[in-house]
């Protein structure tokens, strides 16, 4: 089994997972729009605003996987409407300290930085981040054995 996360995003998931492919070396295996979903009799027509965004979008890195897609503008958040994380955050595993550190200044460049990355007495190096298109991100250095 693997689990693999799914981000929301209001209108920005292109921009996001083209940041995210460059960052973690990873390639954009699909990605559709909701303009380009083919239309069926019991299906209601997408807004103008909505064609461009993104239906849904896999980020392949290695074995590991990032799905995510744009919400529907003007729905409710219960019918797919955007809402901002709560409650969760994505985890990244880096392999070393300098590893780690790339990772958390680019996911920090115009986020909210929540705890600075620093050595810490589990771990060589953690952070927490909330990047520029709102994830929640946790940056955590694997100890050397």
């Amino acid at each position: 089994m693997q689990l693999t996360p799914y981000l929301n995003f209001d209108g920005d998931c292109a921009e996001a997972f083209a940041f995210y492919a460059k960052l973690f070396n990873g390639t954009i295996v699909y990605q559709g729009t909701f303009g380009e979903i083919p239309p069926t009799a019991d299906m209601p027509p997408i807004p103008e605003s909505a064609r461009q965004r993104i239906m849904h979008v896999h980020l392949q890195m290695g074995d590991q996987s990032l799905f995510g897609s744009d919400a529907m503008p003007g729905a409710d958040t219960a019918c797919g409407g955007y809402q901002a994380p709560q409650g969760l955050w994505v985890s990244i595993r880096a392999a070393d300290a300098a590893e780690g550190q790339r990772l958390f200044d680019a996911l920090a460049q115009g986020g909210q930085v929540v705890m600075p990355f620093a050595k810490t007495f589990w771990s060589p190096g953690f952070g927490m981040t909330r990047d520029r298109f709102g994830t929640p991100w946790m940056v955590n250095v694997t100890p050397a054995e």
